[in-house]
């Protein structure tokens, strides 16, 4: 058993009742990867399952693997098709099965019994090491084991292990930088960090949410209006909130494409109309360097700006370069600001960088996952 209660894959011979060889074993991966005109363009999931699979196969068992990819909304779309995945997984583990697209079915989205049934047909064992679905209630997730002898696969372990104890066990200061665009997507996690962390760093599209609570003028920078009292609660409520003291903005133009024109400037952070803030600034991007520094934990989860656009990148690049090269232990949300990490060469210089953006931030508010309660005898 694990620190977190469910079996482990050295645990699977004894729930099966002998050992793995001849054995089917399903095991539910997150093969979810980043694809452009149909080529993998990063295979870090795919690479990340490996140990898992090929323990198995070790053991004698014969692995079919299943994940989604994309919202395919319930039907076959030979967009979202698992074909390439498939190519590159046989040449990574070979006899490896691999299923269609979970979520071409409606059953899997809805955690339908019946889609349950089918899955779990001819097998005699699951593994979950999918941990960047394990927050949804999905068929594949929550329905095998009420049916079959289960465990926790290598990454879904070594995922919750090093979240669960950065989140129960931090080395102090420990500090949040949380980005992105909404700041409705992130306040469950937001008022949960606060009676976790030390300070919050808050930069992207939702600080300007919190800048115009505090009667600032943004222009036309991304807000959230109905969301601005709510600000101002959390401002006023005695945590230490880091917010951007200046701006990179944009007037005119379009996002993604320089030749489009426009004017960019450095600004304050009150902001005339017309104008938008798409990246912290300069003397932001140093203000928080130094509270990254000299923190003991950093949890980073989202963007400071619009970093796809080289005019907007330096404030992410600044806080990556930051948890490079701080002392403190480092954890990655996955997501945005995983692809900002590898994008900045800095994803092998944290201590850890997480497959699931919206499972590291669930499990680091809620210090569970639907996936994990299922697992559990």
């Amino acid at each position: 058993m694990t620190v977190f209660g469910v079996p482990e894959l050295e645990d699977l011979p004894g729930l099966v009742g002998g050992d793995l060889s001849g054995k089917s074993v399903l095991v539910r991966v997150d093969f979810n990867v980043p694809m452009s005109d149909g080529v993998i363009t990063d295979d870090l999931r795919i690479r990340a399952a490996l140990p898992t699979l090929s323990w198995l196969q070790s053991q004698g068992a014969k692995v079919t693997a299943c994940s989604h990819r994309g919202r395919p909304k319930g039907q076959a779309n030979p967009e979202f098709s698992m074909n390439p995945i498939r190519a590159h997984l046989a040449s990574l583990a070979p006899g490896v099965e691999l299923l269609e697209n979970l979520r071409f079915n409606p059953g899997e989205t809805a955690n339908d019994p019946a889609f349950v049934a089918e899955l779990i047909a001819g097998h005699d064992a699951y593994v979950n090491d999918a941990f960047g679905a394990s927050h949804r209630e999905h068929a594949s997730i929550v329905g095998p084991p009420a049916h079959l002898p289960s465990a926790a696969g290598r990454l879904l372990a070594k995922e919750v292990g090093v979240l669960l104890k950065t989140r129960n066990e931090p080395r102090r200061p420990f500090v949040a930088v949380m980005g992105g665009a909404k700041v409705s997507d992130k306040l469950s996690v937001i008022e949960s960090l606060l009676g976790i962390v030390d300070s919050i760093i808050v930069g992207g599209g939702m600080a300007f949410t919190f800048l115009k609570s505090q009667g600032h003028n943004i222009g036309d920078s991304l807000c959230e209006d109905d969301m601005v009292e709510t600000c101002a609660r959390l401002l006023e409520s005695g945590a230490t909130i880091h917010l951007p003291e200046d701006v990179t903005a944009l007037k005119g133009g379009a996002l993604f494409d320089p030749e489009a024109g426009g004017e960019v400037r450095q600004a304050g952070v009150n902001l005339a109309e017309g104008w938008m803030g798409v990246d912290i600034g300069p003397y932001s991007a140093a203000l928080f360097t130094d509270v990254i520094l000299d923190a003991g934990t950093v949890l980073w989860n989202g963007p400071m700006g619009v970093f796809e656009d080289p005019r907007f990148a330096a404030g992410t690049a600044a806080v990556a370069q930051a948890m490079a090269d701080t002392r403190a232990f480092t954890v990655v949300g996955g997501g945005d600001s995983a692809a900002a990490a590898k994008q900045f060469g800095v994803d092998r210089d944290v201590d850890h960088v997480s497959t699931g953006g919206g499972a590291s931030l669930e499990l680091i508010e809620q210090g569970d996952l639907p996936g994990l309660e299922a697992l559990r005898p």
